[in-house]
């Protein structure tokens, strides 16, 4: 298996060019489908949330890390799981995980969600883990997401827990640094196939 990320010379862009670069790079990586992955994640991922209750997590899209065995593992061992919904007037907000049947896709272009209440960005004081999408993460936790800001905010919202992953392929985890601006959050941690990494931002927690 080809695990080479190349990404391209981002010198002399401005940041937000830079990203769009880098995010195009690893896109293309991951359309080319040169890897095969299942539930490679989920003995790493029950490791990072041992004895704890409540759980973010996500529902993946075709090209990202798969997190349907996942979320089943989370919630047979006890765990709360919550995911992202859209709330009320397209609002970025999260329900409670229920099983594979209860997921629906209610937007074109968007991974399946739970039905039930849709519960906003304050539920995450309540959240002992987050395990979160992205396209990228530096050793020193600098993040590569897909470019809406959403979960920078939700990083951003008081009192959430510095328990946080993101979940990558292997070649996404890098020795350079990613672009970032005043809205980014840095990562402690990148979940992998073959186990839990600590960034350089884990050093200041």
């Amino acid at each position: 298996m080809n695990s080479e990320l190349r990404l391209p010379d981002t010198s002399g862009m401005e940041i937000e060019e830079a990203k769009q670069a880098i995010r195009a790079a690893i896109r293309d990586r991951r359309k080319a489908k040169a890897h095969v992955f299942s539930d490679e994640w989920v003995e790493p991922a029950l490791e990072f949330t041992y004895g704890l209750k409540t759980v973010a997590c996500y529902v993946s899209l075709d090209s990202e890390p798969p997190t349907s065995l996942l979320l089943d593992a989370l919630a047979d061992s006890g765990k709360t799981v919550f995911l992202p919904k859209l709330g009320p007037g397209l609002t970025r907000a999260w329900g409670e995980y229920r099983g594979r049947e209860d997921l629906a896709q209610l937007a074109p272009g968007r991974p399946p969600e739970p039905s039930g209440g849709a519960l906003t960005n304050d539920i995450l004081r309540s959240v002992d883990a987050m395990i979160i999408p992205g396209l990228a993460l530096s050793y020193a936790g600098q993040r590569m997401g897909q470019g809406g800001g959403w979960y920078d905010r939700a990083l951003k919202t008081s009192g959430v827990t510095h328990r946080v992953a993101q979940m990558i392929f292997p070649w996404e985890f890098v020795n350079v640094d990613l672009p970032q601006d005043e809205m980014d959050m840095l990562v402690p941690y990148a979940l992998l196939p073959d186990g839990l990494v600590a960034t350089r931002a884990a050093e200041n927690l």
